[in-house]
């Protein structure tokens, strides 16, 4: 269960998805579904069983159905997200 990481995305393509942010905190997470994000602000590290990320402003990230991990958000976040089955 890998996160994948993509640079350079256009941010049009995400504009109707839900907003979420989150202040500078440490947390467990689970992802019961595919989650697929793009980082508007903020920097945060997550920490998975097989990689660990550093995310920042501009990233599109993909976290996996089932994945668990620790989110150690820096600076505050807010993305774009759409949940996938």
């Amino acid at each position: 269960m890998k996160i994948i990481v993509i640079k350079n995305k256009n941010i049009k393509d995400f504009q109707s998805w839900p907003i979420w942010s989150c202040k500078p905190s440490k947390f467990d997470w689970e992802y019961d579904q595919n989650e697929h994000c793009f980082i508007i602000e903020g920097k945060f590290m997550v920490i998975g069983p097989e990689n660990t990320i550093h995310v920042s402003s501009g990233d599109y990230v993909i976290f996996p159905k089932g994945l668990r991990c620790v989110w150690k958000v820096e600076q505050t976040v807010k993305k774009y997200y759409k949940f996938i089955k």
